[in-house]
């Protein structure tokens, strides 16, 4: 790959192994990953405690208890959004390279032609036991955990975002990774980075 600025951006749904796939990218690439970790950056700039911010982290904002008054919203919710989209745009300004997993990153980030959005999807019983797996949860628990983090994502990003989460035309790339496994998945959107 050439020096060029490089942004990777990728969506997923939860049990996909959409952030294991970013991790790995991550270092095959030597890029840095921006995910929860970008609260503590956020914290200690705000020289608060990262604890602070943790429960808001790509949590939708709640309507009937927040409101925005002069251009200041009082949700918590939506302030920490704001912060990582601001955050994320200082590295992109900067000519960072980077991986970034979710966030809204494929909109927030859509006006630098380095950036390319992926999105990482799987069949629901692969999602399912990979998460009974990786959680060491039932079967029971493993679906309802797939179903309130995906509700969870699609409120945050469709409040922020314009594009509707998980549609493929917001992306360059949708993969479903239960076909070909984590490993295959992460070669062939590395190859589609080399080429682009």
């Amino acid at each position: 790959m050439s020096e060029k600025q490089v942004i990777i951006s990728i969506g997923r749904e939860y049990g996909s192994g959409g952030h294991a796939i970013a991790e790995q990218i991550a270092k095959n690439k030597n890029l840095p990953l921006y995910d929860y970790n970008m609260l503590q950056s956020i914290a200690d700039e705000k020289e608060v405690n990262v604890s602070s911010f943790e429960k808001y982290d790509e949590i939708p904002k709640i309507p009937f208890v927040s409101r925005t008054v002069r251009g200041f919203s009082n949700s918590p919710e939506e302030n920490l959004a704001q912060m990582q989209f601001e955050f994320l745009r200082k590295k992109a300004e900067s000519g960072e390279s980077f991986v970034v997993v979710g966030r809204c990153s494929e909109m927030v980030l859509k006006e630098f032609d380095c950036m390319i959005p992926i999105f990482v999807l799987g069949d629901m019983e692969a999602k399912i036991e990979r998460i009974m797996r990786v959680r060491e949860v039932s079967r029971e628990k493993a679906m309802q955990l797939i179903k309130t983090h995906d509700r969870m994502r699609k409120s945050y990003h469709n409040y922020y975002c314009t594009g509707k989460w998980g549609d493929s035309r917001n992306y360059e790339m949708s993969i479903n990774s239960s076909k070909i496994g984590l490993e295959e998945t992460v070669k062939i959107i590395e190859a589609y980075i080399e080429k682009r």
